[in-house]
């Protein structure tokens, strides 16, 4: 256990943050250079609409509330105001100084653990809330591909005149592929059959190369039994409130990339649909990133994405989304993260 922690602790040292800046600095340093006027962009900047700014500013900290309002909930309100509030801080700093693919689901069970909650039920809120994130993806992406027409990939993409838009196609449709296949097994281990999950896993990594996965394995099917055993006797109501407050956090988070382009461009109703969709399509790439949060691959994505409804200065935008959205999270999290740990060891 101490092993484990000392882990933990390293994996969201304040010195994680380097990587991620200097790889999302770097690429839209890149851009820049390649792509855009300075002149034109300060030009462009002067001319945003700030209402639409302050729009977006507002959603992001309606956002942040409907995460610290579910995390109290999903944890039948264990977890303090304040409890609640350190543990999304610090959980989206973790899942920014890591790898999308890895995300910072450890990190949040032993946040939730050291706030007093018991490693079980620590372990079964997080599960749960990792698959309600993903079934919100599995089911809003078709739906934003259904809505959009076809329209949800730019033309560059559906052509295949444009690699990177082609890669990008590729990936989406490989990241959702294994979302959906590892939401679907998880929901089938943590609600139906632990044991037959914790088995089934156990018997895959006792052949050839997958030896060296088997205690992970064993680890993994034990915590799927814990956290199983913790979910049992939630009502309907419960249920329902936690898939509600879901998709109200993913709508606002989605929401703020309408209010930042509503500030640099007139949306009528079908561009603002258009636009949720491919942000919701996006975030699904974005997913399977290898980068720290995503950078580099979040500020090139935005671009292709979003860049034709603000006339060639969607690298500009880019980063300006990215100075809003990720990086305050980065130094909220090197400024709490000694506080907190001081916090819960006087504790």
């Amino acid at each position: 256990m101490q092993q484990d922690q000392e882990k933990i602790l390293k994996s969201i040292s304040p010195t994680k943050v380097i990587l991620p800046i200097l790889i999302g600095l770097g690429v839209a340093l890149y851009m820049f250079i390649t792509n855009v006027d300075i002149g034109a962009v300060s030009e462009y900047f002067q001319k945003a609409n700030l209402i639409w700014i302050l729009m977006a500013v507002l959603v992001l900290f309606i956002r942040d509330a409907g995460y610290v309002w579910r995390i109290r909930y999903l944890t039948n309100r264990e977890l303090s105001w304040k409890s609640s509030l350190y543990t999304i801080l610090l959980w989206e700093f973790a899942s920014a100084v890591t790898p999308s693919a890895v995300g910072g689901t450890a990190v949040a069970v032993f946040i939730i653990n050291r706030e007093g909650i018991k490693f079980g039920k620590s372990l079964a809120y997080v599960m749960l809330t990792a698959l309600l994130d993903n079934s919100f993806f599995i089911i809003a992406a078709p739906i934003g591909l259904l809505l959009s027409q076809g329209e949800v990939f730019p033309p560059t993409a559906e052509g295949g005149s444009g690699l990177f838009g082609a890669g990008l196609r590729a990936t989406f449709w490989t990241s959702y592929a294994l979302i959906t296949l590892y939401t679907s097994f998880f929901a089938w281990g943590l609600f139906f059959k632990p044991h037959g999950f914790r088995w089934l896993i156990t018997r895959l990594t006792s052949v050839g190369f997958l030896r060296r996965f088997r205690r992970t394995a064993k680890e993994i099917g034990d915590e799927v039994i814990i956290a199983s055993e913790e979910m049992k006797g939630k009502n309907a109501y419960y249920w329902a409130n936690a898939i509600v407050s879901t998709i109200f956090v993913w709508s606002a988070r989605y929401l703020m990339v309408n209010c930042l382009l509503a500030a640099f461009s007139t949306l009528t109703w079908e561009n603002h649909m258009l636009i949720f969709a491919r942000h919701v399509v996006m975030w699904v790439i974005m997913l399977i990133s290898p980068t720290p949060g995503s950078s580099g691959t979040a500020e090139l994505s935005f671009d292709f994405f979003f860049g034709q409804y603000i006339g060639g200065f969607g690298v500009a935008l880019a980063l300006f989304w990215r100075l809003y959205t990720y990086y305050p999270y980065l130094f909220v999290g090197v400024i709490i993260l000694p506080r907190w740990l001081r916090r819960v060891l006087a504790r």
